[in-house]
């Protein structure tokens, strides 16, 4: 058995041969092309049915990935867990659909989450059915928070899901039934803030959504439109907006209000679900006011630490997991990335668990993102993170470490194509500075990355001659993986993210769970 085995996670970083507004294939990656000459490689699903979501025109995320890649088998993820629910309308039999109705039918209702179909945070039609139902049980208000994407899918394309939304509600409204867009703002200045990175965002959220603080416009439409005349504002950074009636807001949360988070992926829904729930200890800013209200998400984003405490459907209980293996076989493994992914090399790779399965085997390691937008430091903390992965590596302390390069995701999605093109040459660097020690200790390197974005930067035109617009999104292509330092030969076949379990335990030597997707080594390596 060789020792340490380590796998690199380069997040955001897709392969395919496309060159257009391709910053993986255009930028210099020295380290990436000598691995494709001379380790074993091939490419491997990220995406869709692959990673559990419900086909394969749904792109891959990083939370879904990791999932994945952590458990060695294919879970009924987010959105598809949701739309069963609902088709199936177990989600309104759920004890927390009932209380929210009954608490709602004197007061009202909220919905606060992204509007769009981009199904990776939430989508537009699960929104619309909940109204639907609210409706048809006597509900007689309704207010909308809505929290506007253009990273997901086209940076520009919100005014198509407010008048899609606006149109459902003006159907549904009537004598009994009142539902508005109360507020709103873009995705990364309002309200969706992860990992702690900037709570100023949830509190500009809570002032927008509750308190109903902040620039009045009749409209979300004439918000965003106002907007765009005034700064070259995306969607995803469009500034908070409060819908004003006769001058005053349409929809504040008020005590007796119920509030539902209609998102039904974690990372982005955990705080301002504590804002919501935390009492006295809730230390992260003067929230001012704090209704008396029935708050409740679209999944428990958090299992272990109860976050929020109520939800409508049950996230993917998630056992049998890589972590749980390597711990019954006594090897240590070691956890690292930079704030904006360290929860993913965590929380998402041990099956949503917050806590370790043994604190003597587990470390983990989190380097401090820094507070600036990341196309300005599209290198953020690579560099810091393979001193600590380096230092772990030499250590002999560990068997199997796994690490996160969070920079083609972060800075894929801001749209700056010559800053992700930095971000990936950054993350190439990393691996040159990372190959001998794992040649010197000969240990096994596997590199691969949870999903594609930096491969595809612009939208795709069908006019040549147009200016390229950006891309922010994630994609559908597979991604690379590579094993360097063990001579072994990779299968080709219909393999995913979740297929890394088992490859991984073959290099350790030791036996991979029977219920895990098969590994991606044809024969047993030397």
């Amino acid at each position: 058995m060789k020792k340490p085995v380590v796998l690199i996670v380069m997040d955001g970083i897709g392969y395919t041969d496309n060159s257009y507004g391709n910053a993986v294939n255009n930028a210099y990656t020295p380290t990436l092309d000598e691995l494709e000459k001379t380790a074993s490689f091939i490419t491997i699903k990220a995406h869709g049915t692959a990673v559990g979501l419900p086909s394969d025109e749904d792109m891959g995320n990083s939370e879904v990935g990791h999932n994945a890649i952590g458990c060695g088998q294919i879970y009924a993820q987010g959105a598809k867990l949701v739309n069963a629910s609902i088709l199936s309308k177990e989600i309104y039999q759920s004890e927390t659909w009932k209380a929210l109705s009954a608490q709602a039918k004197d007061h009202t209702l909220h919905f606060i989450g992204l509007l769009s179909d981009g199904n990776v945070h939430s989508h537009i039609d699960q929104l619309l059915e909940l109204i639907k139902q609210a409706k048809t049980e006597k509900i007689k208000q309704v207010r909308v928070h809505i929290l506007l994407d253009g990273r997901d899918v086209p940076e520009t394309s919100a005014l198509l899901y407010v008048e899609q939304l606006e149109k459902a509600l003006a159907e549904l409204n009537g004598p009994d039934f009142n539902a508005l867009i109360a507020s709103g703002g873009g995705r990364m200045k309002v309200t969706m803030d992860r990992y702690e990175a900037d709570w100023g965002m949830v509190e500009l959220g809570w002032k927008t959504h509750v308190l109903g603080e902040g620039r009045g416009f009749v409209s979300a439409k004439d918000a965003i439109e106002t907007f765009r005349i005034e700064g070259q504002y995306t969607d995803q950074f469009l500034p908070a907006f409060v819908i004003h009636e006769k001058g005053k807001p349409v929809g504040t949360i008020q005590d007796g209000d119920a509030v539902i988070f209609f998102n039904f992926r974690g990372d982005r829904a955990i705080e301002i679900s504590k804002a919501f729930e935390q009492g006295s200890e809730f230390k992260y800013f003067n929230r001012v006011r704090t209704p008396k209200v029935f708050y409740a998400g679209m999944l428990q984003y958090d299992g272990d630490l109860q976050i929020p405490k109520k939800f409508l459907v049950s996230p993917p209980h998630i056992t049998n997991t890589l972590s749980e293996l390597l711990v019954k076989h006594k090897i240590s493994q070691y956890a690292l990335s930079e704030t904006q992914k360290f929860g993913h090399v965590t929380y998402f790779w041990n099956g949503n668990r917050t806590e370790k399965f043994d604190e003597n085997l587990e470390t983990y390691v989190e380097i401090r993102s820094d507070l600036v937008p990341f196309e300005q430091r599209p290198w953020m903390k690579a560099a810091d993170i393979t001193d600590a992965l380096i230092e772990a590596i030499e250590s002999g302390k560990y068997g199997f470490l796994r690490v996160n390069y969070p920079n083609g995701d972060m800075v894929g999605h801001t749209g700056s194509y010559p800053a992700t093109i930095v971000s990936v040459e950054t993350v190439d660097l990393q691996l040159a500075r990372i190959l001998p020690v794992i040649k010197k200790l000969d240990g096994i390197l596997i590199v691969t990355a949870d999903h594609g974005n930096a491969d595809e930067m612009y939208e795709k035109s069908k006019d040549p001659n147009a200016k390229p617009k950006a891309k922010t999104s994630h994609t559908l292509s597979p991604v690379p993986f590579f094993i360097y330092g063990a001579k072994v030969k990779l299968k080709y076949g219909n393999f995913g993210l979740a297929n890394i379990a088992s490859t991984v335990t073959d290099l350790l030597g030791i036996q991979k769970d029977p219920i895990w997707l098969e590994s991606m080594i044809e024969k047993e390596h030397s």
